[in-house]
């Protein structure tokens, strides 16, 4: 790290935004607009190959999508914001999702809305920005609120945003979705313009092309791999290409980013044991929480002759799961406050626990809703404890400097989890199936195994927490 970037390591107390309330709240409304974008096009999937007219794997490309162009623009935003400013690329990152949105409202054809959901997914990189404002702007004692508020806000609008998502499908046109994600997106800009400062702090140096073409051709073919897996098949040509390429050209990558003036990603922070097991653990976390909300709806609306669904409707299912985005926003201020008294690395294990309890908690496959809403509230807990102790941990590991990078890098890994439970999920799922009404559906095991996988990657993501350092490595305080 050079003697300039050093000095400019301390926020000057008065450059902190005078009305930290107001920027705390715009800040964390950015996760419901992320939970939004993300989950607006699930309830939709199966009836999509119908309303464009296109088959279902081409359907299923405006998840993988928002997948893909997420990952590669996440770390690209991160950077820029670290060397040009945290707010400017929040407000263009929000620009380039209300343009996305205003594509897939109008949309005529599936190209044109796979145009706007690529966009769309500019939204992951949203929440690791606004963490990284947050530490630069707000008062030192305000941080780890405001911080796991935002987190817990992306929890809490994804368990909102499924019931609504489902209601305006069910009631009106699709497009409605769209329309709303750019009036949110709208008034996004519009407050963060007006009640949002900018980061005083600015790493300098020049952008790294080079590296950022190589990480985003790196997760394009890693990413594409995992979420597309078990449809074209894990030993196909393909899909075997793809993870070599994504392997030959990681390497190539490191070998460049190592020797770069100003990399893209700065390897030899990232390899500081705090930073990368609290990336390990981050991934393992993203496995494991994502399992619950990929699978707690299908279970809910299974029918019940399958021996363990339901048959509740899309909307009653995401209702009966609306407990976990409100436990997520109050667990939010908890973490914080046990953060503040013990230490994000203990948070992160407290949580973790819970997480691994929720999923034995899903694979005993609960025999009535209220015990399974019960285990999905303790998961989801957990994972407001884990995921507001994850900023915290990568922050206080990393220079002031380089905050919205390793937020965004953070950010990437959580995604990398969720992917990846994902896919696991769909190759069990399809390969474990029971007949129920002449029509196939996942059997009660294939569910129980996929819980199973999630708690053993929490307990996992436990023992990486409690493996983590305690302290920063060059011996500052956590």
């Amino acid at each position: 790290m050079s003697a300039s970037l050093d000095q400019q390591s301390t926020i000057n107390p008065d450059s902190r935004v005078r009305s930290p309330g107001r920027a705390i709240a715009v800040l964390a409304s950015c996760g419901l607009l992320v939970s939004l974008v993300q989950t607006m096009v699930v309830p939709l999937l199966p009836a999509f190959p119908r309303l464009m007219s296109v088959s279902t794997s081409t359907a299923a490309w405006l998840v993988t999508a928002t997948l893909v162009s997420g990952a590669v623009s996440a770390p690209v935003f991160g950077r820029l914001g670290d060397m040009y400013g945290k707010r400017r690329m929040l407000l263009i990152s929000i620009g380039l999702i209300l343009v996305g949105s205003v594509l897939g409202a109008i949309a005529p054809n599936i190209l044109v809305l796979l145009i706007g959901r690529t966009l769309q997914g500019v939204s992951f990189g949203v929440v690791a920005l606004g963490m990284s404002l947050m530490r630069d702007i707000l008062p030192e004692e305000r941080i780890g609120s405001a911080v796991g508020m935002m987190s817990a806000s992306v929890g809490a609008g994804g368990a909102i945003g499924l019931p609504i998502a489902g209601a305006v499908s069910e009631w009106t046109d699709w497009r409605w979705l769209f329309a709303g994600a750019a009036v949110v997106a709208m008034l996004q800009i519009v407050l963060v313009r007006r009640l949002v400062a900018e980061s005083p702090l600015r790493s300098g140096g020049r952008f790294d092309g080079a590296g950022a073409a190589g990480l985003g051709g790196i997760l394009v073919c890693l990413l594409l791999g995992i979420s597309k897996g078990a449809d074209w098949g894990w030993l196909s040509p393909t899909v075997i290409l793809l993870f070599v390429g994504a392997a030959l050209m990681f390497a190539i990558w490191m070998n460049w980013e190592l020797r770069a003036a100003s990399p893209i990603v700065d390897l030899r922070v990232s390899a500081r044991p705090a930073v990368l097991r609290t990336n390990l653990a981050t991934v393992l976390i993203g496995f494991s929480m994502f399992a619950t909300f990929v699978l707690a709806t299908q279970i809910l609306q299974a029918p019940v002759v399958t021996g363990y669904g339901f048959g509740l409707s899309l909307i009653v299912s995401g209702l009966a799961l609306l407990p976990l985005g409100g436990c997520m926003v109050v667990f939010s201020s908890t973490s914080a406050r046990m953060s503040r008294i013990y230490g994000p690395r203990l948070t992160l294990v407290f949580g973790t626990g819970l997480m691994a309890v929720g999923n034995i908690g899903f694979a005993l496959l609960p025999g009535s809703v209220w015990i399974l809403v019960a285990v999905a509230t303790v998961g989801a807990i957990g994972g407001a404890l884990a995921y507001s102790a994850l900023p915290l941990l990568i922050m206080s590991a990393v220079p002031v400097t380089e905050t919205a990078a390793a937020n965004s890098l953070n950010t990437l890994m959580r995604q990398l989890g969720n992917s990846t439970c994902t896919s696991v999920a769909a190759a069990v799922t399809s390969a474990l199936v029971v007949d129920a009404h002449g029509a196939s559906f996942p059997s009660g095991t294939a569910y129980s195994v996929v819980f199973t996988i999630a708690a053993v990657t929490a307990v996992g993501a436990l023992a990486v927490g409690l493996l983590t350092p305690a302290r920063r490595d060059d011996g500052g305080s956590l």
